[in-house]
């Protein structure tokens, strides 16, 4: 008779049989322990988790109407949370209370659902006094202006609805928790029961073990290959070597997920080394994912991808500032004679760079010092500009508001009726509204008001307001320039007078007395504003040889030169600059007014800019001619230009 061999493969084969059968064993376990778990979980899915979740809604639907029966009982008109009030009772309550009642049926304690009948009927009353004490006889205007009905619903609200509903909760709070507490319990049980699968399971792992070694044994060869294939993987990391996908393909055990594992890391390797180089070439938008939440390298890549775009957006708005500040202060310096044409270059240029959609710019008017206002001196919208007439007094509107205040006002909750009603700027319904105050010194020569559909920056903000402090400067040298040249005009309008009175006078000597009483009037006029101009601005008297023959005493204050010392001196030695002189001599020469900057030199040598308006009149009684200079000190509004 043959003998029987047991060869490997009828080892393999009984090792494998033998697995087989305790895993059968395990599942069946497995099987009646998940079993027992899955009826605890749909206890809890089914009844215990949607009774606390409907509960816990119940509770808060009540303070919900504790809080809305309280408005509706001291606030008038609150026509929303009224609203609320009447569907939390009307729909609301009745949709949860009707699940509540559902779910409770299947409650294994019948003293609970006692309780959550005793706590509906208590609410149904509860809500039933609200309507009937509250609801109803609070509804118009005249009901909350009657005390009685009022002092009813309030002692209603403090004396009964109140304190019963506190004690409803507590209630509902007694029920959740028990609740609550049955939800632990079984998930106690629950635990218990994959305790004693867990050690099942340990015991049967334990004999797999022992089988499996004998198994292993046989199979170990089959690993040696795909480890070695990992190791030189490995090695090439090590040196820095990002090795190119091999196309190999490996088993669906744990040897196959460590080298799909170790691709993944040079898959994203490979990623991130070129979204470190999209960085370095200042390519932001780069997309990129990590490996993980916990991939320490890819996400310190996003932090600093995320940390140098911001610092370029900042690098960005701070330039989009400076060249705006350097093409504002150019457009300052080049139309800072005219407020007119300065206003609609101004307002234009500032809503295109603003990306805005309207501007407004508004000039104090302060000819009538008892009556000022501001007048709208330039208006732009939707790439055009408007010719609208419009006056804004202190206080009225927006505009009038930021007038009295000083202050900026950037408003994004817009009424629909806001441009028509109060700025005037059109029709369009903006989202933001930004009006800044032309100030200097505290002192306010108009404002700025813009509106756009989008919102405004905070550096958008601040660089209007740094844009409005120069257009105050330069409103207040143009200003003081209007002024001077408006007074040298009546000066010499003046002088032609006095000259045709003269002729007549010698040519009837008749009226004699009535011209003499003419000439005192205009004498007295002249010099009035002589005085005003003595007083504002540097004063120099001509002769035709261009020396000095009378200053008045802001000319000596301000360059620090006694009178005497300036007298007979040469006008050329104070200037600081000879072509701006020769240019002026030359228009004057011509019989026409020169106005420009012209520096001059103070008694330390120091220069002192001006704006200067030069005149040529005949002097009648020397039969020459003399010339008239007045200048304004602008070294102050000069330096602020330089330092924008």
């Amino acid at each position: 008779m043959k003998r029987f061999r047991f060869t490997i493969g009828n080892k393999v084969l009984l090792g494998f049989s033998i697995l087989i059968v305790i895993y059968a064993v395990s599942a069946t376990i497995s099987i009646v322990t998940i079993g027992q778990g899955d009826q605890i979980n749909r206890e809890n899915s089914e009844v215990i988790d949607p009774s606390v979740r409907q509960l816990s809604e119940l509770n808060h639907l009540v303070t919900q109407s504790k809080m809305l029966v309280t408005n509706w009982v001291y606030m008038y008109r609150n026509l929303q949370d009224q609203q609320r009030l009447d569907s939390l009772q009307q729909f609301e309550y009745p949709v949860l209370k009707q699940q509540l009642q559902q779910v409770a049926q299947r409650w294994d304690n019948p003293k609970q659902r006692a309780e959550l009948d005793s706590v509906l009927t208590q609410l149904d009353g509860i809500f039933q006094v609200q309507r009937t004490e509250i609801m109803d006889n609070l509804r118009t205007f005249e009901d909350y202006e009657d005390s009685m009905i009022k002092f009813m619903a309030e002692e209603s609200l403090s004396s009964q609805i109140l304190p019963q509903m506190g004690q409803l909760q507590a209630n509902l709070k007694n029920l959740i928790q028990a609740k609550t507490t049955e939800k632990e319990e079984a998930t106690l049980l629950q635990m218990e029961s994959f305790d004693r699968l867990r050690n099942a399971t340990l015991a049967i792992a334990f004999i797999v073990v022992i089988l499996g070694i004998i198994i292993a044994l046989i199979i170990a060869r089959t690993i040696t290959t795909p480890v070695k294939y990992m190791k030189e993987i490995v090695l090439k990391l090590s040196r820095g070597i990002l090795p190119e996908d091999g196309g190999r393909k490996f088993s669906n055990d744990e040897i196959g997920e460590m080298a799909l594992a170790l691709e993944t890391l040079v898959s994203g390797l490979k990623s991130t080394s070129g979204f470190a180089e999209n960085i370095g070439k200042g390519n932001y938008a780069a997309s990129f994912e990590p490996l993980s939440g916990e991939d320490v390298l890819g996400n310190s890549l996003i932090d600093m991808r995320n940390n140098l775009q911001a610092v370029a957006e900042q690098d960005k708005r701070r330039n989009w500032a400076t060249e705006g500040l350097a093409k504002f202060g150019e457009i300052l310096r080049k139309q800072n004679d005219n407020i007119g044409n300065l206003s609609d270059t101004i307002l234009s240029n500032l809503v295109k760079y603003m990306d805005a959609n309207q501007g407004g710019l508004y000039i104090v008017n302060d000819e009538n010092e008892g009556d000022p206002f501001l007048e709208m001196a330039a208006c732009y919208a939707w790439d055009k500009k408007k010719y609208l007439e419009q006056k804004v007094y202190p206080g009225d509107g927006l505009t009038g508001q930021a007038w009295v205040e000083k202050a900026t006002i950037y408003l994004t909750d817009v009424p629909d009726d806001y441009i028509s009603i109060t700025s005037g700027l059109g029709e369009a319904n903006p989202t933001s509204i930004l009006i800044v105050p032309l100030k200097i010194n505290e002192e306010i020569y108009g404002l700025i008001e813009i509106a756009s559909f989008d919102t405004f920056e905070p550096h958008q903000i601040e660089f209007v307001e740094k844009i409005a402090e120069s257009i105050a400067s330069t409103l207040s040298a143009v200003k003081i320039n209007e002024r001077t040249q408006r007074l040298l005009e009546e000066s010499q309008q003046l002088t032609e007078q006095m000259r045709a009175q003269e002729e007549e006078m010698r040519q009837n000597m008749e009226e004699l007395q009535a011209t003499q009483e003419e000439m005192e009037r205009t004498q007295t006029d002249r010099k009035t504003k002589e005085s005003i101009i003595n007083n504002t601005n540097l004063m120099f008297e001509l002769a035709e040889s261009f020396k000095i023959s009378l200053v008045n005493a802001v000319t000596t204050q301000t360059l620090g030169y006694r009178e005497e010392e300036l007298r007979n001196m040469a006008f050329g030695s104070l200037v600081g600059s000879a072509s701006a002189l020769a240019d002026a001599k030359r228009v004057v020469d011509e019989g026409h007014t020169w106005t420009g900057l012209l520096p001059l030199k103070n008694n330390k040598g120091e220069e002192v800019l001006t704006k200067a308006s030069a005149g040529r009149i005949r002097d009648p009684y020397a039969n020459t001619y003399k010339y008239l200079i007045f200048a304004a000190n602008i070294s102050t509004v000069a330096q602020s230009h330089e330092q924008l």
